[in-house]
């Protein structure tokens, strides 16, 4: 089945407007999802909204935002009320300028999409924003209004596709400040500092998303199945306990078993490449 587009619209850069379409890059569709259900009927619940004090519903015609004073109480604010500052949205996305894409710090960085034409008329001149970008080495800074909020995005060609990113305020990154003021200024000899090294160079290697398993996903999905077959639920694997040591000795402990696995993979490595050079001699006589 296609992709749908979250939102569609126009890119502007300058003078030049090509129309264009959002797809979520980043889906949480397959994870496993529960519904909460009635354990003596086995129908599904519904929410319903109560009073915190009386404990009685509340209709929704009577259901009104609250902003919560110092004091406790609350201000009201009517639907109508926000919906008068609520952005309009002219289905623009206008580039505002071109920045280093080194400068932008990831932390900003909010949701993902993939930004792709919505027809082949617009392929060309999509294609060529994108290839100044790459080889101006520069992501592009736009605004829009997505889902009725004004939302800065950044725009990058990534590989062979483009990839608009929605970006955080600044106001809802938290400075770093506040969790590594009174984190101290240690001083490190110079052998704990090559242990290190040591530990990193021989764990060295490069970003593969298939390596990296959900592996609570995989056991809810392991227990789903483990129920619909009727048969005993999977049983948690034991964590080990983590325990007290010297630092140091830990450092040259691990640069010790890095220094082994390193061995072992390298070893296999010589035995495979012996076995095919015996195999290829065997084939040639």
């Amino acid at each position: 089945m296609a992709a749908r587009a979250s939102w569609k619209g126009h890119l502007k850069v300058g003078d030049l407007v090509c129309a264009v379409g959002l797809y979520t890059a980043v889906s949480v569709a397959d994870r496993i999802s529960f519904n909460i259900i009635n354990r003596k009927t086995g129908h599904r619940v519904e929410r319903q909204f109560v009073d915190s004090e009386t404990g009685k519903p509340v209709e929704r015609d009577d259901q009104v935002k609250g902003y919560r004073l110092d004091s406790g109480d609350y201000v009201m604010i009517e639907g109508e009320e926000l919906a008068a500052f609520a952005p309009e949205s002219d289905k623009l996305l206008t580039v505002q300028g071109f920045v280093p894409y080194d400068e932008i710090n990831k932390l900003y960085f909010d949701r993902p999409y993939y930004l792709a034409p919505v027809s082949e008329d617009d392929e060309e001149a999509l294609a060529l924003i994108a290839r100044a970008m790459r080889d101006q080495k520069v992501a592009a800074l736009g605004e829009a209004v997505l889902f009725r909020k004004t939302r800065t995005v950044l725009i990058r060609p990534q590989d062979d596709c483009i990839v608009a990113t929605t970006l955080n305020y600044d106001y809802e990154v938290r400075n770093a400040e506040t969790v590594f003021k009174d984190i101290p200024d240690i001083k490190f000899d110079k052998e704990m500092i090559e242990l290190a090294g040591h530990i990193i160079g021989t764990k060295k290697g490069s970003f593969n998303p298939r390596d990296y398993e959900d592996r609570y996903e995989a056991a809810l999905a392991e227990l789903v199945q483990a129920k619909i077959e009727g048969r005993a639920l999977p049983k948690r694997k034991a964590e080990p306990k983590g325990k007290v040591i010297d630092l140091m000795e830990a450092l040259r402990e691990s640069a010790k078993m890095s220094g082994k696995a390193s061995g072992k993979a390298a070893g296999k490595t010589a035995a495979k490449s012996t076995a095919r050079g015996n195999g290829g001699s065997k084939k040639a006589s």
